[in-house]
């Protein structure tokens, strides 16, 4: 009986021994609605809104269309050798219109491909660019 009463003495001594040590937990859910923060170039234009809005079913659309939008900024960093912020982020409508002359209403397997030959080229071009934008501390 003894030892049963030293070893209830135990248990209830470390529980609050063990609740010190544990993390706080918070039940504040609130969502913070600040811009996001990038390393690089913060003052980015914003993506279309229809690419924010799309069924998850359809995330491939918005999915080909930032492959696109990065393999045109990055063909003009290539050929200005300029990384600055508004070369590496340029706006979207240049993309946008493309994407929506070639792309807009074909299927999943035709955006699959599309995505395939985009990063082969930006895949190309890469060392190139990121040499430049490097050089230039914008990548």
């Amino acid at each position: 009986m003894h030892l049963s009463n030293f070893a209830i003495l135990v248990v209830l001594g470390a529980g609050p021994a063990l609740a010190e040590g544990a993390p706080d937990v918070s039940t504040d859910l609130t969502v913070d609605m600040a811009p996001q923060q990038f390393r690089i170039c913060n003052d980015r234009p914003a993506r279309p809104a229809w690419m924010d809005e799309l069924h998850p079913r359809e995330a491939y659309k918005a999915v080909t269309m930032m492959d696109l939008y990065e393999l045109r900024a990055w063909e003009r960093i290539a050929e200005a050798g300029d990384c600055s912020c508004e070369v590496r982020f340029p706006e979207w409508e240049e993309a946008s219109e493309e994407y929506r002359e070639r792309l807009a209403t074909s299927s999943n397997a035709e955006h699959t491909q599309a995505q395939l030959q985009i990063r082969r080229e930006r895949n190309n071009m890469r060392q190139g660019v990121q040499d430049i934008c490097e050089a230039q501390g914008n990548w």
